[in-house]
């Protein structure tokens, strides 16, 4: 997962982003609540950890920011040394979905956050074969794509990307989180290798309107796949 922390104590960052990498997670620390918010206005992720007094705009302002303004329903993790019954019921209440407190424990913070991934987005069946998006079949076994039973020729990052795409449909995906996802790059490499790779992807697969799709490109941002309905098209 592409996880932002927001935490201003830089060995417990560093610590708990260690943890998250070791795990096979990708962590983007924050150490001001307005610079999280700021990311989060241009760039994706699946999971907040959120430390609650950080200077300037605290980790529950930032709580209810992204309440009110990330459309899908991301998970956040609080980890704060505050401990009052108050405080954890403030937190649940106004849209966190779980609360730790420090000091944290590796196992325990590791299990938390895969959990609350496994609950946003339940991962496909580890025996699936093959996925079907209407005129679209993607054959997981072999990586290969089919188009209305044909095979389509495509490179292996091309297919790795076509799968993302279609395993992710209707979620606004950043280029930096592409990047990660797929090429396992940080977010500095030239975003310009998304955008070719999208584009051949949209030609190849057919991704257009007429044919029941719309994959636009969301300004300063990155890439929505959308499936539409008959009465849309």
């Amino acid at each position: 997962m592409r996880i932002a922390l927001l935490e201003d104590e830089q060995d417990q960052a560093d610590l708990v982003c260690a943890w998250l990498k070791a795990a096979g997670h990708n962590c983007h620390v924050f150490s001001l609540g307005k610079d999280l918010v700021r990311a989060v206005q241009r760039e994706t992720f699946d999971l907040f950890l959120l430390d609650w007094g950080v200077p300037g705009m605290s980790g529950a302002e930032v709580l209810t920011w992204i309440r009110s303004n990330v459309a899908e329903p991301v998970p956040v993790l609080f980890v704060t040394a505050r401990q009052r019954e108050e405080d954890i019921v403030h937190a649940l209440t106004n849209g966190a979905d779980d609360y730790m407190i420090k000091p944290l424990g590796k196992l325990e913070l590791l299990a938390r956050v895969d959990a609350l991934g496994r609950r946003a987005r339940p991962s496909p069946p580890a025996d699936e074969a093959v996925l079907e998006y209407g005129r679209l079949s993607v054959d997981c076994r072999n990586r290969q794509v089919k188009l209305d039973g044909e095979e389509v020729a495509m490179t292996q990052k091309d297919y790795e990307l076509a799968l993302f795409l279609l395993r992710n449909i209707g979620r606004l995906l950043s280029r930096g989180y592409i990047l990660e996802a797929v090429w396992g790059q940080a977010a500095e490499i030239n975003t310009r290798t998304v955008d070719t790779h999208v584009s051949r992807i949209r030609g190849k697969l057919q991704l257009t309107p007429e044919n029941g799709w719309r994959l636009s490109a969301v300004y300063q941002h990155g890439y929505r796949l959308e499936q539409l309905a008959a009465d849309a098209r």
